[in-house]
């Protein structure tokens, strides 16, 4: 079975990153994967598209994502902007990087939302700075257990392989939020 998911945030926040740290955690599961990301003005804080595919055989498809199952959003500003809900499956999960509760937050569908401090988590784990925490790490750890869709070991085994600085930190970071997302059971 497929899984689309499409991360929304800004240059410099790890969406990319993120989306082919997933990538791979699903790859070491056995699964074809397919991340790619869709730049607008290309510079820091800019918004920021990357998709992901994930399935048991080959991925034939050759497009951006336009109905999702799960949407990942770095950057919670950006709901205020943009229709991030547009084309999510009715069946998928909205996670948000806020310190809010998922209850602060309604999509005109009624998503299913998680909600996670992935800044407090980062900044905590000097990923990036107080200003420009880096949380693709952290948000990857809430959606492993909020989806159930890959394991956490296969998010921070993937982490280790593919994050170059302070692969502890962010090892650390990413199961802190999985150990704290905040959401509803389905």
């Amino acid at each position: 079975m497929m899984i689309e998911v499409r991360f929304h945030g800004r240059g410099g926040q790890g969406a990319v990153v993120a989306s082919n740290i997933l990538a791979l955690a699903f790859f070491n599961e056995g699964r074809y994967v397919q991340s790619f990301p869709s730049f607008g003005g290309e510079r820091r804080g800019a918004p920021v598209m990357a998709f992901l595919r994930v399935n048991d055989r080959e991925i034939e498809i050759r497009s951006n994502v336009y109905c999702p199952d799960h949407v990942v959003v770095l950057d919670v500003s950006l709901t205020k902007t943009m229709d991030i809900t547009a084309g999510l499956k009715k069946t998928g999960w909205v996670l948000l990087n806020s310190a809010h509760s998922p209850e602060s937050y309604f999509f005109s569908s009624g998503f299913p939302t998680a909600t996670i401090d992935a800044n407090r988590i980062a900044v905590r784990h000097q990923l990036g700075t107080a200003t420009s925490p880096i949380v693709n790490t952290a948000i990857l750890g809430a959606f492993a257990r909020v989806t159930g869709a890959v394991t956490i070991e296969s998010i921070l085994d993937a982490v280790k392989e593919s994050v170059p600085n302070d692969p502890d930190a962010n090892v650390s970071a990413a199961l802190e939020a999985y150990k704290t997302v905040t959401f509803e059971a389905k």
